[in-house]
């Protein structure tokens, strides 16, 4: 344990005496949230961020450990642990490392080399192998065995091979060194599976493909890897004109062979090249090939926890009374109404869209709904129909100008799946599913995490290839953006729903549950205190949740603040010395900046814990998250082929990837801004420039009808090239010609990269 603490100070570069006490805690039961606001004085100050990488590591580490001792143990049951080879399983740092020392241990079933064992050829193997001078067949006569069929010269020299090309693919050094080279110095390439021309179609890109296997992107190795899986394409991992001959030198070269002409030589020679090809190469290319799959595994994961925790950080418009519009056309747009808290008024069903086209059935009915509710807020579904409906309201609205009504679209991913759930089942018993939908695209506008919180992370489709890779990883790393989000923000105890209060540190579903059920029966809270009230929710749990719960209006002003309720008592020191009340510190700006924080600490609460009280007080129950905005979208640009290159629009940043941005213009159909578009400087990380949420300006460089392809530039200063200019018209001519005469979309002038992006990015978008 001591040395995992230590490798993990030396990854996070700070004290070990702060990750010492982080996992202290979390072994006691304190979650990452708690921890990183509540525990600075002895974690050091360790963030969220840093305590997650924490927690990850340990787990991996201690993952380690028990493998190790596991390997220990077998090695030490079969009576073969030496001390040099206990040091080098004591010293391995990783999974792979481990498992190379363990492979010549590690129990199988009888092989071709421990049959030749058993049939006593491993002197003629060691002879060999020890004086390439003698001559092979000679030696080999004396070993013939008839009783284990070894009845020739030949049958004798296989056997010592198959013992030498076991003995030299098992060493752990010689693995890692060739893991190595194949890293950095191999190719990863693909190939068409023959006769998979039609139906691989969608993986072409890669039909001939090669690049430097360290180099490739993420998301370009998961295409790869699910045409694969499809069975459309062949994966490998090369060298340059197939040269494995450096290989072969290495295998030689640590086994101190040299190969001069002597009579054993030209047969080592095959041994060493045998046991590259049969042996090393099979075993290290499926091992790279896993290293890079878990690799670009992370970086998607990665990718999407990164947007989901913009997504669910995004500006809320606060309560107010909402319509949420939820477009159709044959089925008509669902109507529902909230009031501020998210309460369901009223609901129905409008058909302004073709192909009924009642639009002044249609008007009259929102009309009414919004004067009777004092609606503020129209938040439209950005799905099937969207845009017929934004037009109408729009309309509607510019016509009654009286109205304090704003139209606002509202990204609906997900809010199928939500209708569709036990949850929204539970919640709303009575409504019809569709109706639940558009309920839900009200209260996203109100309050995006609030909502969200409802919905599986999965399903909200702002990652790339999010099928791909290990559910169980990727549901760990969501989970914790939901938690981190959740917290950060704070929960309303009075007005929460049991998915939000389960998000909350400390509580599960089961506590929730009981909250609300308390909450129902004895009415709002009116205190911190008055939870410890509710079954289950323990000193300890209230130690974790409290200070992320919310008591507003409340008999302690202090309950509708993050100060936790274990630090009260600095306040109260604070109001004691200056004679005022707690009301009336709250927010007093000039007072709270000329406080001295050193005043105040004591055995129990330290510096960096004052601060925070004292900044809390100063903006009590601050809210994260940004101010509201909303893009406007170009009335009379309703679909792709309504765009034209040159065009600048204001769009919404509905994801981002590792290799640029998509955009939602108002067509039904996200533009992508490649990385390369993104910036007249050099971007490493398209998150650097633009987040999921954004309100952006772009300029259209491209439009490819046929594929539904927009190329989008944020430089707009960019030109269009004439091609590109051209290939729109093309394009349409093109729709009713063979598929194989048409020709592929000229790349734009953003960047060259643009054109294979989209090639990228097809299989990546929302899966």
């Amino acid at each position: 344990m001591k040395q995992i603490l230590q490798t993990i100070a030396q990854e996070l570069n700070v004290p070990q005496r702060n990750v010492d006490a982080a996992v202290q805690l979390l072994d006691e039961g304190a979650t990452v949230p708690f921890i990183a606001r509540y525990r600075k004085e002895v974690t050091g100050g360790l963030d969220d961020t840093q305590m997650r990488e924490l927690e990850s590591r340990l787990g991996y580490l201690r993952d380690l450990e028990d493998r190790r001792e596991a390997i220990l143990n077998s090695i030490r049951e079969q009576d073969k642990l030496s001390p040099e080879l206990e040091q080098k399983i004591l010293a391995a740092d990783t999974k792979s490392r481990l498992e190379d020392l363990y492979l010549p241990y590690k129990p199988k079933r009888r092989t071709k080399g421990q049959i030749a064992i058993e049939a006593g050829l491993e002197p003629l193997a060691n002879a060999l192998l020890g004086n390439p001078e003698l001559d092979p067949e000679t030696e080999a006569a004396a070993y013939l065995n008839p009783e284990h069929k070894i009845e020739t010269v030949k049958d004798a020299l296989d056997g010592a091979k198959y013992i030498l090309m076991e003995r030299f693919a098992e060493d752990a050094d010689l693995i890692e060194k060739l893991r190595n080279y194949l890293w950095e110095q191999g190719k990863l390439t693909s190939a068409l599976v023959a006769g998979k021309e039609r139906e691989g179609e969608k993986f072409s890109d890669y039909f001939e493909h090669s690049e430097p296997l360290k180099n490739t992107p993420s998301h370009r190795a998961l295409a790869m890897f699910r045409g694969r899986n499809e069975g459309i394409l062949s994966l490998n991992i090369q060298f340059d004109d197939a040269d494995t001959s450096p290989c072969e030198a290495m295998v030689a070269d640590h086994w101190k062979l040299r190969f001069e002409g002597r009579p054993a030589d030209k047969w080592l020679n095959e041994v060493v090249r045998w046991t590259w090809k049969i042996k090393l190469y099979i075993h290290l290319e499926t091992d790279l090939l896993s290293q890079l799959r878990e690799r670009a595994e992370n970086d998607a994961i990665q990718v999407f926890s990164s947007n989901l925790k913009d997504l669910l950080l995004a500006a809320p418009a606060g309560p107010r009374p909402t319509i949420g519009l939820d477009p159709g056309l044959r089925t008509g747009v669902k109507v529902a109404v909230v009031d501020a808290t998210g309460k369901v008024l009223d609901h129905g069903a409008i058909f302004p869209n073709p192909p009924q086209n009642r639009q002044a059935d249609a008007a009259a009915v929102l009309l009414k709904m919004i004067k009777q509710y004092n609606i503020e807020l129209i938040a439209i579904g950005n799905g099937t129909a969207s845009r017929e409906t934004d037009k109408f309201v729009g309309d509607l609205l510019s016509a009654h100008p009286e109205l304090k009504a704003n139209k606002v679209m509202v990204n609906e991913s997900g809010a199928s799946i939500y209708s569709a759930s036990e949850y929204a089942a539970k919640e709303f018993p009575d409504l019809d599913v569709t109706i639940r939908g558009a309920v839900s695209i009200a209260r996203r506008l109100q309050d995006p995490l609030a909502e969200l919180v409802k919905i599986e992370p999965k399903s909200i489709g702002v990652g790339q290839y999010q099928h791909d890779v290990s559910q169980s990883a990727l549901s760990r790393s969501l989970d914790a953006v939901v938690e981190d989000c959740v917290n950060a923000v704070g929960v309303d105890v009075n007005t929460a729903s049991p998915a939000l209060l389960t998000r909350v540190s400390g509580l599960n579903a089961s506590i929730a549950a009981n909250l609300v059920q308390y909450r129902d029966e004895h009415g709002m809270f009116t205190s911190r205190e008055t939870l410890k009230k509710v079954p289950r929710l323990g000193d300890k749990t209230f130690e974790q949740a409290a200070g992320f719960l919310r008591v507003m209006n409340g008999e302690n002003p202090l309950d509708s603040s993050a100060v936790h309720p274990e630090s009260y008592s600095v306040v109260d020191k604070i109001v004691q010395q200056c004679g005022r009340q707690v009301s009336q510190l709250l927010g007093d700006s000039t007072f709270l900046r000329g406080l001295k924080p050193e005043q105040y600490v004591d055995d129990k609460f330290g510096l960096p814990t004052i601060r925070d009280i004292i900044a809390e007080l100063d903006k009590p129950g601050r809210d994260p998250r940004p101010e509201f905005k909303t893009a406007t979208f170009k009335d009379g640009i309703e679909k792709v082929s309504d765009l034209e290159p040159e065009m600048i629009l204001e769009g919404c940043v509905t994801n981002v990837t590792n290799f640029g941005a998509f955009v939602d213009v108002g067509v039904h159909q996200d533009g992508l801004v490649h990385i390369s578009a993104l910036s007249h400087q050099y971007v490493k990380d398209p998150r650097d420039v633009v987040k999921a949420g954004d309100i952006v300006k772009v300029k259209v460089i491209d439009v490819d009808i046929e594929r539904k392809r927009i190329a989008l530039s944020m430089r707009l200063d960019d030109k269009a090239t004439p091609q590109d200019k051209a290939s729109r018209g093309a394009n349409r001519r093109n729709n009713t010609a063979p598929k194989q005469a048409r020709q592929k979309t000229t790349e734009p002038a953003a960047g060259n990269a643009l054109a294979a992006a989209f090639a990228n990015a097809k299989q990546g978008k929302r899966l």
